[in-house]
């Protein structure tokens, strides 16, 4: 697909900086490739002999750690020409949690900047810093040019030549790894481009970042199958989104969760509707988020579902409620009791929407012939074998069959947190909040969010005599380096009692069901930059609950 670019002269890349030909980016990407060969060859980016802690023979596993920069999308590309896989390191992941991630992977190769290599210092993630390049040094573009050659594949790749993996978390905490190929990330590319409407003459903009599966899988995969040009934003930005649509004149664009909220949440203005966009498409966008998006900025949000393991389980009919997914793409996508596997029954919907038989209704989304196409997570046996059992493919997220055939996602099992479309492992979080030397006993869940996905909360005991500012909680979680940005509980129930079952354990699950409506104290996330926790009021929960609301998430509320 890079190679059929060749000699293409639409712009293929650009960033507020520079635009690049498709031909020049499969050039560039080829240089960077040849590159790659000489290190994997001789296992040092500069002076010194082989590094001895990976065999010449093992994968050639490159992390990159870069904002969305044109570095990023050209070392995919090299990736691509040399049979290499690129691993894209998660730049919210900190500490110890981003040290294990990292590690995992058995990278030969780190790209970077120097913002990259400060995040990454003092951390042992197995790669000597004589294989870091850093794509700011200023001798990386006399050190590229010298490897300009001319473009073709590695006599080693097929179809099946793994080409990303693709961080993801579990209910245990412990990083997964999702593994891509080649093959499948080119199959994702030609129907994702059909499936959402992309086109040559499209300017796809990309400011989710490049080490999600979304970007890579829903825009920059299906703009390479059809030669349309992708254009960069550096990191997403509520207040920079239209500005950089109007600047690139960009008419497609991809999201992920809370994105489109953050979007319509800034002041509306006369001329919104003058600009460019067309489409655009992601996941967890309220029905009316979508109907205000499209009054406001002229475009239409398509949703879907779909994760790095899997894709292509919902086909999409235009008559589908506002809030279901679509209808399952085969016979073999179903919704089953996960202890039975029998199918479950048709879900009984209220006037407002809400599953009225849910034990019946709702069971574990499967793909009873999706087993051949899990391609597995790298170095996981057990995380493989839970996700495949008896010869099927089990996602791990529950949902819902209406009478009419259509399916509604449900929610996830175990311990996942969805915020702003990752999965955050709930138990991590429980983990670090318990280090609190004055806290008894903590645990961590998910509470729907009012616009999208779910938000952290987490519940502490706290002995008598002692009062929940005494703990200075944002302090103590900004010093846990293994935390990340979106792992901190953005609402905390404090209790010198929790509810226990009769062995002592938190009630976990009626915890969760009472969120922020119980009556013990709840303190809530407020501000940007050194955040505290203030105490909601019954006006600030009625405040939220109209919020979810007006969102068209009512149901999501007991």
């Amino acid at each position: 697909m890079l190679l059929a670019r060749l000699g293409d002269d639409r712009p293929g890349l650009r960033s507020r900086e520079r635009t690049w030909s498709w031909d020049e980016v499969v050039r560039e990407s080829a240089a960077r490739a040849s590159l790659a060969r000489e290190l994997r060859r001789d296992g040092t980016v500069s002076g010194g002999g082989p590094t001895p802690h990976a065999p010449r023979n093992s994968p050639f596993h490159i992390g990159v750690l870069l904002e969305n920069v044109p570095e990023y999308v050209l070392w995919l590309g090299a990736a691509a020409l040399g049979g290499a896989t690129i691993v894209g390191i998660n730049s919210t992941r900190t500490g110890a949690y981003l040290e294990q991630e990292v590690r995992h992977t058995d990278l030969r190769l780190v790209v970077t900047d120097r913002a990259g290599l400060k995040l990454l210092d003092g951390l042992d993630i197995g790669v000597p810093r004589d294989r870091f390049l850093l794509v700011d040094d200023d001798g990386y573009p006399e050190l590229v040019a010298s490897h300009a050659c001319e473009p073709e594949a590695d006599e080693s790749v097929t179809p099946e030549t793994q080409m990303l993996l693709l961080f993801t978390s579990g209910t245990t905490g412990a990083s997964k790894a999702a593994r891509c190929s080649q093959g499948r990330l080119a199959e994702l590319g030609r129907d994702n481009s059909a499936k959402y409407d992309v086109r040559r003459e499209d300017v796809s903009y990309c400011s989710m970042p490049l080490f999600h599966g979304n970007a890579l899988m829903a825009l920059w995969a299906p703009s390479l199958a059809v030669g349309a040009t992708v254009v960069l934003g550096r990191r997403f930005s509520a207040s920079g989104f239209l500005p950089d649509v109007r600047h690139y004149g960009a008419t497609f664009f991809t999201y992920v969760g809370k994105a489109i909220g953050y979007v319509l949440a800034t002041p509306e203005q006369p001329d919104d509707a003058d600009n460019t966009l067309t489409h655009g498409f992601g996941t967890e966008a309220s029905p009316e988020d979508k109907a205000e998006f499209l009054r406001r900025f002229g475009a239409r949000l398509v949703e879907g579902y779909g994760s790095s393991e899997s894709a292509g389980m919902i086909k999409q009919d235009p008559q589908a409620p506002p809030t279901a997914l679509g209808r399952p793409a085969r016979d073999g996508v179903r919704v089953v009791n996960p202890e039975t596997r029998e199918t479950c029954a048709p879900a009984v919907l209220d006037e407002h929407g809400r599953v009225t038989n849910a034990e019946a209704a709702v069971g574990e989304i499967v793909d009873v012939d999706g087993a051949a196409r899990f391609e597995g997570y790298y170095n996981d046996p057990e995380a493989d074998a839970e996700r495949v059992r008896h010869g099927w493919y089990w996602t791990g997220d529950l949902g819902y069959v209406d009478g009419d055939g259509f399916l509604y996602f449900g929610g996830r099992s175990g311990d996942w947190i969805r915020v702003d479309s990752e999965n955050i492992s709930a138990l991590h979080t429980q983990n670090v909040v318990r280090r609190h030397p004055r806290i008894v006993d903590a645990v961590a869940f998910g509470v729907p969010d009012p616009r999208s996905g779910d938000q952290v909360m987490a519940a502490i005991e706290i002995p008598e005599g002692v009062e929940f500012d005494d703990l200075d909680l944002p302090g103590f979680l900004a010093r846990q380096d293994d935390l990340g940005t979106k792992g901190a509980p953005r609402f905390v129930r404090v209790s010198h009692a929790l509810p226990t079952t009769g062995s002592g354990k938190l009630k976990k699950k009626e915890l969760q069901l009472d969120g922020w409506r119980t009556a013990d104290p709840v303190f809530r996330w407020a501000g940007r930059g050194s955040p505290q926790y203030v105490r909601m009021t019954e006006a600030d929960k009625a405040a939220l609950r109209e919020e979810f609301a007006a969102a068209g998430r009512g149901r999501f509320l007991p």
